[in-house]
């Protein structure tokens, strides 16, 4: 099953598309335009926004005519807001229709939405299950799943099924579980990811390990790495992690830890390569090595790398070594490379 959020799928064997969500006030229009700038320029493919009032309602329409990314109208409760942010142009909505009441209510978000084509993400977390399904089913992935399936119920009576679902916990595993009992009982696209996953060092860990197994077992169509830090440093987390299972092209750097052998100052180039290479959707393998007596070996795949010397390095193409170059001409050699394989593959 397939959805849209503006021009980006979901689902449907759509590329797996990258999230964030504005730490701003919603209320402050310039301040989330600014960031959500930030957003797009880091590569975000969809961002979203808490709407928790009114308000923000009307604020959010504001925004939404100032920029060109899909935006997601995060909402709880109150179905006044979900009708607003439908109206004010919407790429799709996140609320919870057994919490808004009535089922008049339902059936006015679903008729809003589904005139306006807007999907609808049913966002399940693992802290904050209703109590019925706690009562049943413990504080399990079956009790996510049987939540999950009760509001997507309420919408498709009311005719409605451009479905999105996430199941997410700060417990890696019972997030992975969710999720694999989610696609093996439903057809709908998912949202995938660990919720207050923690900071940028831990909760990437985290994330990676519950969203990259997931998109391993092929379960995922779209995904949040949710951390304590900067929303831009989500949307870099996402795009690397797809990078590096092969499901989003782009290219990537290989570098070796160091070891005694190395004699030269490696983690400063690394770390200036993989914010270059950052940028580059080029396909192209970068190696940065700490030495020449296994580097060009164990990085042959590579299309370009060095690997250090004693105050120098051998620059090498495939594992051949090409030339030798001083440890000052390493960084714009490298770059240099780059850009020359770069435009022979153009």
């Amino acid at each position: 099953m397939k959805v849209k959020a503006g021009n980006v799928a979901i689902g449907g064997g759509a590329p797996i598309s990258v999230q964030t969500m504005t730490t701003t006030d919603t209320k402050n229009a310039e301040a989330t335009i600014s960031q959500i700038r930030v957003l797009e320029e880091a590569g975000a493919d969809i961002v979203r926004l808490a709407v928790p009032d009114l308000a923000a309602a009307e604020s959010f329409a504001e925004i939404k005519k100032a920029v060109r990314v899909p935006l997601v109208c995060d909402i709880h409760f109150d179905y006044r807001i979900a009708l607003r942010c439908i109206e004010a142009g919407a790429d799709k909505i996140r609320i919870n229709p057994g919490n808004i009441g009535e089922a008049a209510r339902v059936r006015k978000v679903a008729q809003a939405a589904k005139s306006a084509g807007v999907p609808i993400r049913i966002g399940v977390n693992g802290g904050s299950l209703e109590k019925e399904f706690y009562e049943k089913y413990g504080h399990t992935p079956r009790a996510m799943v049987e939540s999950a399936k009760y509001h997507a119920s309420l919408l498709e009576k009311e005719g409605f099924s451009d479905i999105v679902i996430s199941l997410k916990a700060s417990d890696v595993q019972k997030t992975v579980e969710a999720y694999r009992l989610m696609a093996k009982e439903g057809n709908y696209p998912l949202h995938i990811g660990v919720t207050e996953a923690g900071t940028a060092y831990a909760g990437l860990i985290k994330s990676a390990a519950g969203i990259g197994s997931l998109l391993l077992d092929g379960i995922g169509d779209t995904i949040r790495v949710s951390l304590s830090a900067p929303p831009e440093e989500e949307v870099k987390a996402g795009i690397t992690l797809l990078r590096a299972l092969g499901q989003r092209q782009g290219a990537q750097l290989i570098s070796c830890p160091t070891c005694g052998r190395c004699k030269i100052n490696l983690m400063p180039v690394a770390r200036e390569m993989e914010e270059y290479l950052s940028k580059i959707e080029t396909p192209i393998r970068v190696a940065v090595m700490g030495c020449a007596v296994n580097g060009p070996g164990e990085a042959k795949e590579a299309d370009v790398g060095i690997a250090g010397g004693d105050g120098k390095a051998v620059l090498f193409r495939h594992g051949e070594i090409v030339k030798s170059i001083g440890a000052e001409e390493i960084l714009p050699t490298l770059k240099t490379e780059v850009e020359r394989i770069i435009k022979t593959w153009k």
